[in-house]
């Protein structure tokens, strides 16, 4: 896995309101394990691969079903982090070990933790190849190996990262040079970018755009700042609700937002950025930056690409409501590394492992699966350090709201939900 690729599997930027949500398990206590092996034994009940905030919150559901002996989780990476914090860490708001917790710390009590990486799937002989050539059997998979970051596909990057002014909230290694960044920014031009590919919570790269804005009128620098966001996209967020309201806050703010503009390189040592006008293909402007971050293209990570149990795309090939994959009935897969085709957030992770879980309770009992996904993500959507717009729809782009007030609405009482409180219930309630 590539130093700047995703250390957690399955873990993104966005968190919801899933505690408010049905079906939400009571805290446990906490377990650690103080060892993992490559592979213990050749076959599992269950075989979860990915020990991100899917994997996790599966393994645990799974335990209770099975018997912690029955099931097993293949993840190389010792650290766990929640990455939803980083968009504060990013912005001097918080600590980048507060998002850190061991491997091991996570996994639940008495369940393998085989610290081994895939590379290979073989659904038709329900097993998994890892490094070493070692297989492993399965009665039921459930994929749940997130998405891969792809800065090298930035000409420039990742070394670009190794001079100042640039930064990234999506990687361990480089969130903190966001706050650098910020913090030595002096006068000129701050620039937030957004990739032609899909990324996991889609309000994340804008996030920090805000926060920089509030950073720098703070200390007196945002009259020498023109601040940009320069996006592929041709809308500001995928939910018309939503948008409007950061459509004003945009317009309030002096913020400019340039619509079907690609990164394509960064000439860090020039303080220059390259992108690609979508609309006029070829077309490149280069923009001078005093600070730049880096929202890096995105992908499925490489074992899924051209396996058995992908799409065309290399993402994992599942019914959208059930979440069994669509050819191979003991198969199963949860979170970015899947095609639903809803935001990729922790939140939306909560609301499939509910569904996820009933789906394979009735699998197992040879009868059809009926609760439904519906597609319910959610972005808190920082506008400042202490106020937050919570979005929260389905699939059909429609607001899906928790609570009976306009969430459309900046409000402080969202932030702190955002800042505060869910972290805490990440830690104690969605992954046990």
């Amino acid at each position: 896995m590539s130093p700047f690729g995703a250390v957690s599997s399955c873990s993104r930027l966005c968190s919801g309101v899933w505690l408010l949500k049905p079906g939400m398990q009571k805290m446990s206590s906490f377990s650690f394990h103080t060892a993992a092996r490559c592979a213990a034994r050749d076959y599992y009940e269950v075989l979860v691969l990915g020990g991100g905030t899917g994997g996790i919150a599966m393994s645990a559901r799974m335990k209770r079903k099975v018997g912690a002996e029955n099931v097993a989780v293949v993840e190389p990476s010792k650290t766990h982090y929640y990455q939803p914090l980083w968009t504060l860490v990013g912005g001097g708001a918080k600590q980048l070990a507060a998002s850190a917790r061991p491997m091991g710390s996570v996994i639940p009590k008495g369940v393998e933790w085989i610290k081994s990486q895939v590379t290979a799937l073989d659904p038709d002989k329900n097993c998994v190849w890892l490094e070493n050539d070692i297989k492993v059997s399965y009665k039921y998979l459930i994929i749940a190996l997130g998405i891969s970051l792809h800065y090298e596909k930035i000409k420039g990057l990742p070394e670009g990262f190794n001079h100042p002014k640039i930064g990234s909230n999506y990687s361990v290694q480089t969130v903190e040079k966001t706050w650098r960044a910020l913090q030595d920014f002096k006068e000129g031009n701050a620039i937030f970018t957004f990739p032609n590919t899909p990324v996991k919570c889609a309000g994340a790269p804008q996030k920090i755009m805000y926060l920089s804005d509030a950073y720098l009128r703070k200390t007196g620098k945002r009259s020498k700042a023109n601040i940009m966001f320069n996006t592929s996209l041709g809308v500001i967020f995928g939910v018309k609700k939503y948008a409007d309201a950061l459509l004003e806050v945009i317009k309030d703010r002096n913020l400019t937002v340039n619509y079907k503009h690609n990164l394509i390189e960064v000439r860090a040592d020039k303080h220059e950025a390259v992108f690609e006008n979508l609309d006029k293909p070829g077309v490149t402007e280069v923009h001078q930056y005093e600070m730049l971050h880096v929202t890096p293209p995105m992908g499925p990570p490489a074992v899924l690409v051209n396996s058995p149990v992908s799409d065309e795309g290399g993402w994992v090939n599942v019914d959208k409501e059930t979440l069994q994959h669509k050819k191979y009935p003991n198969v199963f897969g949860i979170g970015d590394c899947t095609n639903l085709p809803t935001s990729k957030t922790a939140a939306a992770v909560a609301a499939q492992s509910g569904v996820l879980d009933k789906t394979i309770s009735l699998v197992m009992k040879n009868e059809m699966p009926v609760k439904k996904y519906d597609g319910y993500t959610s972005c808190p959507l920082v506008t400042g350090y202490n106020k937050v717009i919570l979005a929260e729809f389905d699939y059909n782009a429609q607001p899906l709201e928790t609570f009976p007030i306009d969430q459309s609405k900046e409000r402080t009482t969202m932030y702190h939900m955002k800042a505060d409180m869910m972290p805490l219930l990440y830690w104690n309630a969605l992954l046990k």
